[in-house]
């Protein structure tokens, strides 16, 4: 495996990032696409023949050594990057889903007139997301970390004219701040337990530590905090819905299959650790659990098409976790992997049809657009059967492991994660058929323009179908005849986490026949809930109403997001404004009179000085004879 084969990966989108950001405005559009197109590309390749050639070595994890950069006392910190299971898996997801996002931003940003400063921030996204799934260490994943979360401020509030964009882009930027003090204080516990943040070095030295060590319970916790905020759980989660102020292909790349899922990889990177630390679990899969059962009680009432899919995404990221808290590192990653597939299809697929839509985005003012958009269609059509668990779509293995694993651990978690199953196949049917069947409810103007995506958007749809469909077939489980080559594939990243702890080892005890009960009962709430959507908003053709007095109290609640947001404004917005006010009216009026006062002494004592300044020869000497006689005088009396 050549080291400058793997160091291109990263670099060539940031070589991307470099030449349209330099050569922005003055790059045709065209050749902008093509730069920070083929730039992902050209990593997707790289990546895969890494791929390749780790298979070929024997799967052996590999750290390649770059140059040395931070040696401060006994602690050394290299500039490395490690090549495993985990680091592989997160490259294919990331440039290949990547590639495809890219591909169709050419067709979806062709008429805006930020095109090559889009591609040039998507390139730098890329570039710190790689970053963080390379690093050999926690200070590097930290740097790819606040990488994007800067991109992310970026791009969305990339349409900066826009206000409440703007506000959009600040609040994911200071609430992911939130998150990265406690990952920094992780970091730094790190330090101070192991004296390194090397993942080789730490888990070594980790394995030598009592299940439940306090320092240990410290780490994780302090961890998590950061995952947190950057995978959107409660109560860091409100950030993710405003996100979607940014182009449609920027939520498919942050929201679907890169950055959302950092927080999940940091906990599996870290799973020595975790397994250390069962107390740090249960939390991490209750907190994933209410996640996923809250962001899916919203989602069934909302109207906006990205907003649906934004809380779709906070609620797939719950179930991630839920499997964490139960030890089952390879489902959740196995989730990580369906997930990037049907939910970018699905961002992408609303991006069609916003942009059929003369940039329209309630879902009530739809209507009938299987007709006009065939392809959007049936690709948005795959993605909800994934997204809703019906085998043999990609999400139904992947859930459903999960659930199997929350399962033996918790039964309690169980059953919210089967209400949570209910919900969002509900709320996804739901949102096709109002956005596709039924009959046209917008303009006559924007039913006059209504028409299928360009090739350069319908393609990744395609693509992103398939795999959609296909996808789940990684992981079929034994139950069902078949071999779970992911879990096989990962296994030995958990070889450390069994020999502390022998539970960690994922295997469920559960029987063929017990397994075949639970697949069924997820299976029907799914269906269920796909019939019941239809009967209401197709054979009833019922729309939601506008007017929100005719909801009932519950309604409203939901409806309105349970309020959180303007919790958060009274707790802790409002009051930081008022202290930033009184803060500003006391420089204003104490500070500038300190200052001014200081000028005016300054200016008194200059024109008192400027009189001594008479021109006059004798004047000067006597000022010198008298300036003699007192230092004389002084130092006759010391």
């Amino acid at each position: 495996m050549s080291a400058s084969l793997l160091i291109l990966i990263p670099l060539l989108p940031l070589l991307g990032f470099l030449i349209n950001g330099l050569g922005f405005p003055n790059i045709p559009k065209g050749a902008a696409g093509i730069i920070g197109t083929l730039a992902v590309v050209a990593s997707f390749v790289l990546s895969v023949m890494t791929f390749n050639a780790f298979l070929a070595s024997g799967s052996q994890p590999l750290i390649v050594p770059l140059f040395d950069w931070i040696t401060v006392g006994a602690l050394n910190i290299p500039f490395s990057f490690q090549v495993d299971q985990l680091s592989l898996l997160m490259l294919m997801i990331i440039t290949g889903v990547g590639s495809l996002i890219h591909i169709y931003s050419i067709g979806y940003m062709h008429h805006d007139s930020g095109f090559g400063k889009f591609f040039a921030y998507l390139n730098l996204f890329l570039f710190f997301m790689l970053l963080l799934v390379l690093g050999s260490n926690y200070v590097i994943m930290f740097i790819g970390w606040e990488g994007v979360g800067l991109c992310s401020y970026l791009l969305i509030g990339f349409w900066n004219k826009n206000t409440n964009y703007n506000n959009a882009a600040r609040k994911a930027f200071i609430m992911n701040r939130v998150g990265d003090l406690g990952f920094l204080l992780g970091i730094f516990t790190i330090i101070a337990t192991f004296g390194s943040v090397e993942y080789s070095e730490v888990f070594s030295k980790a394995t030598s530590f009592p299940i439940g060590d306090p320092a240990i319970i410290a780490i994780t916790l302090f961890l998590f905090i950061g995952a947190m905020g950057k995978s959107a759980q409660i109560p860091l989660y409100t950030w993710l819905p405003d996100a979607m102020a940014g182009p449609t292909p920027v939520s498919a790349l942050i929201h679907a299959a890169t950055m959302v899922t950092a927080g999940i990889y940091m906990v599996i990177r870290s799973n020595v650790l975790y397994s250390l630390a069962p107390s740090t679990l249960e939390i991490v899969g209750i907190i994933g659990a209410a996640t996923a059962l809250f962001a899916a009680s919203i989602g069934l009432l909302q109207n906006d098409i990205k907003k649906v899919l934004a809380y779709s995404t906070v609620s797939q990221l719950g179930y991630m976790f839920m499997g964490l808290g139960a030890m089952a590192y390879s489902a959740s990653m196995f989730h990580v992997i369906t997930h990037a597939f049907f939910k970018a299809l699905l961002f992408l697929g609303a991006g069609s049809v916003i942009h059929a839509m003369s940039d329209e985005q309630d879902i009530r003012s739809m209507g009938g657009l299987r007709k006009k958009l065939p392809v959007t269609f049936l690709t948005f059509l795959i993605a909800t059967i994934a997204i809703s668990g019906i085998p043999p779509f990609a999400g139904f293995f992947s859930k459903d492991e999960i659930l199997a694993h929350v399962f033996e651990h918790n039964k309690v978690l169980w059953v919210i994660g089967v209400l949570g199953s209910l919900m969002t196949s509900f709320y996804m049917f739901r949102l096709l058929f109002l956005t596709f069947f039924g009959t046209f409810r917008g303009t006559h103007e924007q039913e006059h323009h209504l028409h299928e995506s360009p090739a350069s958007m319908t393609i990744p749809l395609i693509i992103l179908a398939v795999l959609s469909a296909v996808g789940g077939f990684i992981g079929v489980p034994e139950a069902l005849h078949g071999t779970h080559y992911l879990a096989e594939f990962m296994s030995p990243l958990y070889d450390a986490a069994r020999q502390v702890n022998p539970t960690a080892f994922e295997a469920t005890t559960l029987s063929h026949s017990e397994e075949y009960l639970l697949m069924g009962v997820s299976v029907a709430v799914a269906l269920v809930s796909a019939i019941v959507a239809y009967v209401m908003y197709v054979q009833k053709a019922s729309v939601p109403a506008a007017d929100t007095s005719e909801k009932s109290s519950l309604q409203k609640l939901v409806y309105n997001k349970y309020y959180v947001d303007e919790l958060y404004d009274s707790v802790f917005v409002k009051p930081m404004k008022t202290l930033s006010n009184i803060l500003y009216s006391f420089g204003e009026f104490f500070i500038d009179l300190l200052v001014n006062a200081a000028v005016r002494i300054i200016g008194t004592l200059a024109k008192l000085l400027k009189k001594t300044q008479t021109g006059s020869t004798g004047d000067y000497v006597f000022a010198m004879v008298l300036g003699i006689v007192v230092l004389l005088f002084w130092k006759l009396l010391l």
